[in-house]
């Protein structure tokens, strides 16, 4: 006999919201089963709740995630998703190292116009 998975088991272990859980049901990324209002969650599900807060937590979009789910679905199955992932993967630590060169950059913006500030009390004589 399968085991199954309440929404207050799942919640609790994940550190979710129900709310969370019914907006991946309603986007299509997971589909338990229902027996009158109640929610079970198969160990598949709940694999996939795990894989779907991953890919959440390194940036991806519910739209990129639900993409990658459905490529292992159809074919070329797992080929084609563990390839679809890989080019997320390098187009996310790509946006990434942008955003840390935009932050340097920032950085360095902030420190020059600091100098600045303080090169030109030290003219006019204000003491920092």
């Amino acid at each position: 006999m399968e085991k199954y998975y309440t929404i207050t088991q799942l919640t609790r272990e994940f550190g979710i919201s129900t709310r969370t859980l019914r907006f991946y049901e309603d986007e299509g990324l997971i589909h338990p089963e229902r027996r009158g209002r109640t929610r079970l969650f198969r160990p598949a599900d709940r694999r996939l709740i795990q894989e779907i807060l991953r890919g959440r937590r390194i940036g991806f979009t519910v739209a990129e995630i639900r993409e990658i789910i459905h490529v292992y679905k159809d074919p070329p199955g797992e080929i084609g998703q563990l390839q679809l992932l890989m080019r997320k993967v390098n187009e996310k630590r790509e946006e990434l190292r942008q955003k840390r060169k935009d932050i340097d950059d920032t950085l360095s913006e902030l420190d020059n116009v600091e100098e600045a500030c303080l090169t030109r009390m030290a003219e006019i004589g204000v003491s920092t």
